[in-house]
């Protein structure tokens, strides 16, 4: 097959979240299992390096009212691999400093920049590089799919290309006010109840959902939680209506950057057989760093995100003062809402041979945090998929987890029939809960301080699983088939 993977960000041109990661790893698998790929997103020039870009292979003109706006297409591919990327080149939308927000905002014309972007791809799809499918990522890109239909029922040039649409957060939906149904080239018939109107606004996640032949979410938990109203964000019925074409695949990981043994960003690499000795020395090397005390025995915690409420730092800030009355260890990296950003500072200041808090992100940290922590926190209020817990995995740290979404489904809990029969991979707990996780933190640390060869058992159940997109690759070839016959 011929795919369009479209996405607003991907690695290592441009990268705000897992968005990024997931576009280039699935683009990558794809073409490993012999279909042609082709990746497109935006050319943000503060962001993309002269020699990332490529030339210039053609350009696209897109009709806006009272004006044509026209964009260069750069064409070169993922860094080792065979996938084309084509960049969408206009400065005045994409050469700012952010890629959706500045100084903590949205940018006011976010509504044009990516209805453009989104009605450049479809001139790309007519001209540079006709596809059999176009797979469309969050909102950025959810008009795709209704343009697509469009073209389809009026018997235009794009009849025989079926759409994919997949979402990674639905807490963003590309809302809108209803004057940008101007700018998206649609026929007025589709700003209806059905497609594209919500409440008397556009929206584009609801119009990439409702006007795709195929859905996707990344992972089948996520897909499920996401048709209630807790997690649907108001469009549960809308994904509810979708039925079987509504599809949870969970996200892989991309085991040429993320694996312990080939990583060259750590003290030492090591596979499961040689685990021991090179989480020790990541260890030593990590404390070392962060200016903790080298104490092989004191159990250490990392944790790499986003310091917000989503990512479950209220747990951990309301139950740090306790956990860190025993023998442990934190060592955080993200940056977020600033009064976690303060709290992790201030909990360092309380406890400096304790508490490693770096403040804003560094991808070489990220790595010897995972190889170097003993176990790793995401106890997150909902996670869609998630990457880190299997990054975790992978490098031998077992991840203590909520019981939602991709982490529900990528993580085993560590009991002692999972552990004899290898499945058990994590410590879970099901109920958003402070004291709850506190149970869970606590048997965590009872396995690794007293139950060594339990723990070890752990760490080799997550080293040894299949972590990487070779299994979601061959799903997301099924979805693209059953895309292929609904058209």
């Amino acid at each position: 097959m011929r795919i369009m993977m479209v996405a607003s960000e991907a690695v290592p041109f441009a990268k705000t979240g897992g968005l990024a990661d997931v576009a280039t790893g699935l683009s990558k698998a794809l073409v490993e299992v012999g279909h042609e790929v082709a990746l497109l997103m935006p050319y943000y020039r503060k962001h993309i390096s002269e020699d990332l870009a490529g030339e210039v292979v053609g350009e696209v003109r897109v009709d806006f009212p009272g004006a044509s706006i026209d964009a260069k297409v750069y064409e070169t591919t993922v860094p080792d691999s065979q996938v084309k990327v084509f960049l969408i080149d206009r400065p005045s939308f994409f050469d700012r400093s952010g890629l959706y927000v500045e100084d903590g905002g949205d940018y006011g014309d976010n509504a044009e920049r990516f209805l453009f972007f989104s009605r450049a791809v479809i001139e790309i799809a007519k001209t540079l590089f006709v596809p059999d499918i176009i797979h469309s990522n969050d909102w950025q890109t959810g008009l795709i799919p209704a343009l697509v239909l469009q073209d389809r029922e009026e018997q235009g040039r794009l009849s025989n290309v079926a759409t994919v649409f997949t979402m990674h957060n639905m807490a963003f939906h590309g809302q809108f006010s209803n004057f940008q149904m101007t700018n998206t080239g649609m026929d007025s018939r589709y700003y209806n109840w059905q497609q594209l109107e919500y409440f008397g606004s556009l929206n584009l996640l609801k119009g990439g959902i409702s006007m795709s032949d195929m859905v996707t979410t990344v992972s089948p938990t996520y897909a499920k939680e996401i048709c209630l109203p807790e997690f649907g964000y108001g469009l549960d019925p809308v994904l509810e209506n979708r039925g079987d074409d509504l599809v949870g695949i969970l996200n892989g990981v991309d085991m040429n950057v993320w694996n312990p043994a080939l990583d060259q960003k750590i003290a030492q690499q090591y596979d499961y057989k040689t685990h021991q000795a090179g989480k020790a020395a990541c260890k030593a090397a990590l404390q070392e760093e962060l200016g903790l005390p080298k104490n092989p025995d004191a159990m250490l915690f990392g944790l790499i995100s986003r310091l917000t409420d989503q990512k479950g730092l209220d747990l951990i800030t309301q139950k740090a003062t306790q956990i860190l009355g025993a023998d442990i260890q934190f060592a955080f990296l993200g940056t977020g809402d600033s009064n976690y950003e303060t709290l992790l500072k201030e909990l360092q200041q309380e406890f400096p041979d304790k508490v490693a808090a770096y403040i804003g992100f560094d991808d070489g940290l990220a790595h010897r945090i995972e190889a170097g922590s003993d176990a790793f926190l995401m106890p997150s209020r909902f996670e869609p998929c998630g990457l880190n817990q299997m990054y975790s995995l992978i490098y031998g740290t077992p991840p203590l987890v909520h019981a939602v979404g991709g982490l529900a489904d990528s993580v085993i809990d560590a009991q002692r029939h999972t552990l004899d029969n290898g499945t058990g991979t994590g410590f879970k707990f099901d109920k958003y809960d402070s004291d709850i996780f506190l149970e869970t933190v606590w048997r965590a640390v009872g396995m690794f301080k007293h139950h060594k060869e339990d723990w070890k058992k752990l760490i080799i159940n997550g080293m040894t699983l299949d972590s990487s997109w070779n299994r979601s690759a061959q799903e997301y070839v099924d979805v693209y088939q059953s895309a292929i016959e609904k058209r």
